[in-house]
């Protein structure tokens, strides 16, 4: 059984692009909004969530603090996306409880790298 991704993104190609990288390996589930995303979540449980900072409707902090508060999302992993490489953007969304931060454009294989290490951190440290 491979393990579940959400991805949440209000542009099309970029969860077209995520899901051609993700979906040889992983199961992938795209949605265009934060509020879609968290209807979704009510009855499912991803391994891990990689969400874009900047949507309508509801942006990727609101929901990244909504994923936080359910007890049952509160330790899945959280990768954001941003156009921004601001640190205080950055630093935003490590306080709201994200695991990582990747700039778009990005690169495939670091997205990949991000993956692993939030799906199977012991994978790194017992390469250590």
């Amino acid at each position: 059984m491979k393990n579940k991704i959400l991805v949440i993104d209000d542009e099309l190609s970029i969860r077209l692009l995520l899901e051609n990288f993700l979906s040889r390996d992983y199961d992938v589930i795209c949605k265009g909004d934060g509020s879609e995303a968290l209807e979704w979540l009510e009855g499912n449980q991803p391994h891990l969530i990689i969400c874009d900072i900047q949507m309508p409707i509801m942006d990727g902090y609101v929901f990244l603090e909504s994923v936080r508060q359910r007890g049952y999302t509160r330790h899945t992993p959280v990768v954001m996306l941003s156009a921004t490489d601001a640190s205080k953007e950055r630093i935003k969304c490590y306080k709201l409880g994200a695991q990582d931060y990747l700039t778009k454009p990005f690169n495939p294989e670091e997205l990949e790298e991000i993956v692993k290490k939030n799906l199977f951190p012991i994978h790194y440290a017992v390469k250590w």
